[in-house]
């Protein structure tokens, strides 16, 4: 193997390790507004139940009363 064929080599590596991290940035970046999304629906979703949960346990309240 001849020298330009090595300096061929190591510009291919090169080339390909920074493609490698330019992706891997673009897919962090995806993934982080995809989590922010997900975690604000989870709250959205979690504040749901719990005033659902609040009616019923009012409900439930208000039954154990009228029974007593």
């Amino acid at each position: 193997m001849d020298w330009s064929q090595f300096g061929i080599f190591l510009i291919s590596v090169g080339g390909m390790f920074l493609w490698s991290r330019s992706e891997s940035r673009s897919d962090h970046r995806a993934l982080e507004s995809w989590t922010k999304d997900m975690l604000s629906s989870i709250q959205a979703e979690i504040k749901d139940f719990h005033g659902r949960l609040c009616a019923l346990e009012e409900k439930n309240k208000n039954k154990d009363k009228k029974e007593k």
